[in-house]
């Protein structure tokens, strides 16, 4: 749905690009996270993948066209849901998602069962004004779906959500993949990039650091150990064992014959320590 090759785009007065020649494809279908620190050119890219920054150097392939040949109807279909809310904060947000309806040429869906997507349909008619920015934020979204897109953008869409709304967020961006969209995400929440994309790309200082499924990438930065706490001398004893060989491991099998066991696992890492070892930098930076 979506190939990059060679981009690169360097602000107007500045002396050096932002992005410094990403290669990357997107499949249809796939949601594709897109991580880094602040100022590593997550929000420039897709800013260039939406049609906003027409000035970049290299190739940027869209439904199967140069982005540069693309004009207005390229909104028709693709959806984009921004970080920061931007509504018309005195209609409501039935009447937000009618006027936004109303600009597309193709049929779109009903505003009450999008709202309804984003546990909004309640609100449906109260003003905008009087929403939390969560709320606003499903908006957002809500907006984006209107017009089946076959391409999402998504820019921290699970931001100002509390812990039961992000995981209804997660499964509704599951389901529009299922359904046959592509999803663009860009994210600060590793659960949230961990649990729904296909693969993620870590880019920092404008250049890619490394793609991979999320599980391939854990494994590939963990170490191949196993951790076995158990309970000996009235207390907790933990020890760590090779994962390789472990079923012939003579002190491994002695320890579970000998105690009774509390916890085991592997020592994969998480994402948001890969996300640290790849960027250089830890999560809470990133999210500053």
């Amino acid at each position: 749905m979506i190939e990059v090759e060679g981009l690169r785009y360097t602000y107007a007065g500045a002396t050096d690009p932002t992005l410094r020649g990403l290669d990357f494809a997107i499949e249809e279908g796939e949601i594709f996270g897109f991580l880094g620190p602040s100022g590593s050119g997550k929000s420039t890219t897709q800013k260039v993948l939406i049609g906003l920054l027409p000035e970049y150097a290299g190739s940027v392939r869209a439904l199967g066209r140069e982005l540069r040949t693309w004009g207005a109807e390229l909104y028709e279909h693709i959806g984009v849901s921004f970080e920061l809310p931007n509504h018309y904060t005195r209609l409501t947000a039935r009447e937000n998602l009618e006027h936004f309806a109303s600009l597309y040429r193709g049929p779109c869906l009903d505003p009450r069962e999008v709202l309804r997507w984003v546990d909004l349909e309640a609100h449906a008619d109260k003003r905008v004004s009087d929403f939390s920015k969560g709320m606003k934020n499903r908006l957002n979204m809500a907006r984006a779906l209107l017009h089946r897109p076959k391409v999402l953008f998504l820019d921290e869409p699970t931001s100002g959500l509390d812990p039961v709304t992000a995981r209804a967020i997660r499964a509704l961006i599951q389901r529009v993949r299922d359904d046959g969209a592509t999803v663009f995400l860009t994210t600060h929440d590793m659960v949230t990039a961990d649990e729904v994309c296909d693969r993620v790309a870590f880019i920092t200082a404008g250049a890619l650091r490394e793609v991979g499924a999320p599980a391939d990438l854990r494994k590939a930065h963990g170490r191949r150990t196993v951790r076995v706490e158990v309970r000996a001398s009235g207390g907790l004893r933990t020890e760590e064992f090779p994962l390789d060989g472990l079923a012939d491991d003579a002190a491994f099998q002695r320890l579970l014959r000998e105690h009774p066991v509390e916890t085991i696992h592997s020592q994969e890492t998480t994402l948001e320590s890969v996300f640290a070892t790849v960027t250089g930098e830890p999560l809470g930076a990133a999210a500053a």
